[in-house]
């Protein structure tokens, strides 16, 4: 129990290091979900991309190709791929081609 203790200083020891909290990657049932979102986001939207169960570094070099294809900008936040705009379809046609199931 001492390792989740919030302490980051003790009199005792002097500075203590807590080990980063590690995200764990949500459980998926195996279909990609792309979905364009507009709630909390000043009116612009962003289509997402869920789902992929994928390694974190193939996940970042598909983030990257996926921006470049619909030509703008993005991100990756939490396993999900944010894409700037309304691109749902020729997203769910490219990651069709990649072999994944794909549900809009």
């Amino acid at each position: 129990m001492a390792n989740e203790s919030r302490l980051v200083y003790s009199t005792e020891t002097g500075r203590i290091k807590h080990p980063k909290e590690h995200k764990d990657r949500p459980t998926s049932d195996g279909i990609v979900r792309v979905c364009f979102e507009k709630k909390g986001r000043k009116g612009s939207g962003v289509t997402t991309i869920s789902g992929l169960q994928i390694p974190d570094e193939e996940l970042k070099s598909l983030a990257k190709n996926l921006k470049k294809l619909c030509g703008t900008g993005g991100s990756l936040k939490n396993y999900v791929i944010e894409i700037q705009g309304d691109h749902r379809e020729k997203l769910c046609a490219n990651l069709q081609k990649r072999g994944h199931i794909v549900l809009q």
